[in-house]
């Protein structure tokens, strides 16, 4: 319709009121053009922006449902600990605890996820060492065949504390992924430096310039689709944290995050 109107605009101007002035004519279709492109443009947007809208509304309203069935399987299965005595009904019961902390965690990324897409200003000053011995509680459970060395000095930094989270929960999960024999990880925070070491298979210095690359995995072997140390780059750099690899194949990865110092 607007391609008919337009050449029908031509042959009006040009055949019936005889327009020789071509500037003007210029002007006048170029304004036409313009209006017509901020229209139709108007009509598409107005209905994705509508649909985006209702879709995080959706999410917000979905997400606080989900609270409530993750906090009263929590509280129940604390409840059941205490009274039970049958090893493989206590058992039965970790692996339903377990499975509740998993699903607690998804709630928390895409609580986390609503809020980035909102814009909201995520910033806040917590203990950096608490977040980690906070992981690593989780990933004992994750992974009960490995040992998490763990030693922490008390610090406090300014960040995006559930990125952070996602972050360290990357580095560990993929020194876990590459451990080899054997299965340690050792986490070490001293001052604003949070260093993450396995003593896996390694990387050499070709796969260490790859790893930021998305989808690249230097052992296709491993499960998982490559985009882990991508994120934790962009996040990293998004955020003013220092990252850096070390890397010797079949003697391990250690990886350091730098923080700045509070007031810097």
């Amino acid at each position: 319709m607007t391609v008919v109107f337009f050449v029908g605009a031509i042959y009006y101007f040009t055949t019936l009121l005889v327009v020789t002035n071509l500037y003007i004519l210029s002007v006048a279709f170029l304004c036409f053009i313009i209006l017509s492109g901020i229209f139709i443009s108007k009509l598409a947007v107005d209905p994705l922006e509508e649909y985006v809208k209702n879709l995080q509304e959706l999410s917000k309203e979905t997400l606080h449902e989900l609270n409530l069935p993750v906090s009263t399987i929590k509280t129940n299965t604390q409840m059941l600990q205490k009274a039970l005595e049958d090893k493989k009904s206590i058992k039965r019961l970790g692996r339903i605890e377990s499975a509740c902390s998993m699903l607690e965690e998804r709630y928390k990324e895409l609580d986390y996820m609503i809020k980035m897409q909102s814009r909201e200003d995520i910033s806040e000053k917590f203990s950096l060492k608490e977040l980690v011995e906070e992981r690593v509680v989780f990933f004992r459970t994750l992974y009960p065949q490995m040992l998490f060395e763990l030693q922490a000095d008390d610090v406090e930094v300014m960040s995006d504390k559930t990125g952070v989270g996602k972050v360290i929960d990357n580095i560990v999960d993929n020194g876990v992924k590459y451990s080899n024999q054997l299965q340690k990880i050792k986490i070490r925070l001293h001052e604003t430096t949070l260093s993450i070491e396995d003593f896996g298979i390694g990387m050499d210095e070709v796969e260490v310039l790859h790893i930021f690359d998305v989808y690249y995995q230097s052992n296709n072997t491993v499960q998982g689709f490559g985009i882990g140390l991508s994120m934790v780059k962009r996040f990293c750099d998004k955020n003013s944290i220092g990252l850096s690899f070390d890397s010797v194949p079949q003697r391990g990865t250690k990886v350091e995050l730098e923080f700045k110092k509070l007031g810097t």
